[in-house]
């Protein structure tokens, strides 16, 4: 009779889950160390690498000849990792060659060297690139089959992702929204949610240390039964019409990104020339302005008076158009060729809108930066959820209404567009047959592009023939 329970235990659903959970956290584990002790180590080069320009500010009139070794590197060692985070989606999605080994090492480099020299760039799709690279490595040693890889690459994303920004339940949520629009995937929630922890611990046992941000307190009207959390009426008002904003601006992002990488490509024939047009508008840009501002990550303070992420939570920390030159910057650097991440420059931007926004509404200015922090970014990357998550990770949970409203305000009103060209559309946020499902985002940009020069071309014939 014993023997007969043994037998019926083993065979349960509950000893597979078990047998499960042991499984995925033995392999994860390691995945998750080693992703958080390179993270840790390019998070270290990266800051040396800001804080080296600072001092000597001559580097950004060698940007340019940055962006030529970084093409040629690229060019001749980079194969399939040229394509980052999209190649890592395209694997999960559909595994194929896998990521190749290099890519870590490549996109580490060429993000220091990019920033070295005063490019506008992130760190997000750096760390993202290593964690993926690092386990499909893993991955392989493993001799894991085709669907457990497509797991641990999600994994890894998660681990890249919370190891990078401090937070491993955003980390978590944003490996599992971030594939498709409108579906998660849950059965990669543990392995995620495994790894982000114990990538984040090791950086943080490492002695790297995130950016800490604070909302200064506000008051608020009576909230009628919501005494546990902030609730105002007339703010969220404000909040939802910000957030429209907030979703059109990561519209404006995201399809700046994609076009100024098509136009360059289109009208320079010289490859190689791409990157140094990119450097010279950069630097005839600052030039112009007369401001630093706006290169690099814009967290770190050059000057007393510089317009950064942290100046932005507070009353006078911005000009009004710092938010739209972040994105010029950003969009011309990372459309040319050189190496980073998009997330940082949409927390800036976000960030310095929300800062503006919060004067001519009359809203508290650091409320107003965080929502426009995480808003903008869950616009731009379709993951209102994960952004959620990361606002109270980042800014205190006492705020997570007004996150959560913002973030799928702006997740809808992006549209079907996004910083992501292989993200796919599981579920459309607009049932209309131009919006297929499964097709990914940028073959949505392309059927948007086709139909628009169809509708030109009509038009141009109609009135030519009158």
């Amino acid at each position: 009779m014993k023997r007969l329970r043994y037998i019926q235990f083993f065979k349960s659903s509950y000893f597979l889950i078990l047998s499960h959970l042991i499984r995925w956290t033995l392999l994860t584990i390691p995945v998750a160390i080693a992703v958080g002790a390179v993270v840790a180590l390019f998070l270290w080069l990266l800051n040396w690498a800001i804080h080296f320009r600072f001092a000597h500010t001559w580097l950004l009139f060698l940007l340019p000849v940055a962006g030529i070794v970084i093409h040629f590197v690229y060019k001749l060692y980079g194969k399939s990792s040229e394509k980052g985070n999209n190649l890592i989606m395209d694997e999960i999605h559909e595994p194929g060659g896998g990521v190749p080994k290099r890519m870590a090492p490549l996109v580490l480099w060429a993000t220091i060297f990019t920033h070295l020299f005063g490019g506008s760039a992130g760190r997000e799709g750096t760390a993202v690139q290593i964690g993926g690279s690092i386990a499909d490595f893993f991955g392989r040693l493993f001799g894991l089959n085709e669907q457990d890889s497509r797991t641990v690459l999600m994994a890894g994303v998660a681990a890249g992702f919370g190891a990078v920004f401090g937070t491993p339940l955003a980390g978590t949520i944003f490996a599992i929204e971030v594939l498709a629009i409108g579906r998660l995937q849950y059965d990669a929630i543990i392995p995620c949610l495994i790894a982000s922890i114990f990538a984040d611990q090791t950086v943080a046992m490492i002695g790297i240390h995130h950016t800490a941000y604070n909302i200064e307190p506000f008051a608020t009207q009576p909230n009628f039964g919501f005494s546990f959390i902030h609730f105002d009426y007339l703010l969220l008002v404000k909040i939802i019409f910000s957030s429209v904003l907030f979703g059109l601006t990561s519209y404006l992002f995201a399809e700046m990104a994609h076009g100024v990488k098509n136009v360059a490509q289109r009208l320079l024939k010289v490859k190689w020339l791409i990157p140094v047009v990119g450097g010279l508008i950069i630097i005839g840009l600052t030039l112009i302005l007369g401001r630093q501002d706006y290169l690099s990550l814009g967290v770190d303070a050059q000057f007393p008076d510089s317009v950064t992420i942290p100046s932005a939570f507070h009353q006078g920390g911005t000009f009004t158009w710092s938010w739209l030159w972040k994105i010029i910057y950003t969009t011309i650097t990372l459309g040319t060729g050189f190496k980073g991440g998009e997330v940082t420059p949409l927390f800036y931007v976000g960030a310095t809108l929300g800062n503006t926004l919060s004067q001519l509404l009359n809203a508290p200015v650091g409320l107003f930066a965080a929502i426009g922090f995480v808003a903008v970014f869950a616009g731009a990357t379709n993951t209102p959820l994960a952004c959620t998550f990361m606002g109270i990770e980042l800014f205190g949970g006492e705020y997570a209404l007004y996150f959560a409203v913002a973030c799928f305000t702006a997740y809808f009103f992006s549209g079907h567009s996004g910083i992501y060209s292989s993200q796919r559309i599981a579920i459309p946020k607009i049932f209309d047959p131009n919006y297929s499902k499964e097709t990914s985002i940028g073959q949505s940009i392309q059927r948007r592009r086709s139909q628009l020069s169809f509708r030109i071309t009509r038009y141009r014939d109609k009135f030519g023939r009158k």
